[in-house]
């Protein structure tokens, strides 16, 4: 009984295990995003896809001039917008304000902000 317990045992052993990815997948036939996304998600793939790469304008802007009578404009979809300005090149750290619509916001730093409209995605 011990014997044919411990052939088991050995013939269990070798069997072959394979590791080798699915054809499908060698193919890269999988299935398209686009296909499979839905709502807030589809209109950010499709912006991405006509070009806009940053939908949502969350990417970093460098500064224009900054004055009272030419602000920076950040454009939001919103009444308001919260906004980080890097006053100094070489600061590590952010300072955060709310930019509201209709008036221009002065910067700690003296840098002028004013949120513009922008359509929504």
């Amino acid at each position: 009984m011990a014997c044919s317990y411990g052939r088991a045992v050995l013939h269990v052993c070798r069997r072959s295990i394979s590791y080798s990815a699915p054809r499908r997948f060698l193919r890269d036939e999988g299935p398209d995003p686009l296909d499979h996304a839905t709502g807030l998600e589809k209109r950010e793939l499709l912006a991405i896809q006509s070009g806009n790469e940053d939908p949502f304008n969350m990417n970093i802007t460098k500064r224009g001039p900054g004055t009272k009578d030419c602000p920076n404009l950040v454009p939001s979809a919103f009444k308001s917008r919260m906004v980080g300005c890097i006053c100094e090149e070489d600061q590590s750290h952010i300072k955060w304000m709310w930019l509201h619509d209709g008036s221009p916001r002065r910067c700690e730093c003296g840098y002028w902000f004013k949120l513009v409209e922008k359509a929504p995605v």
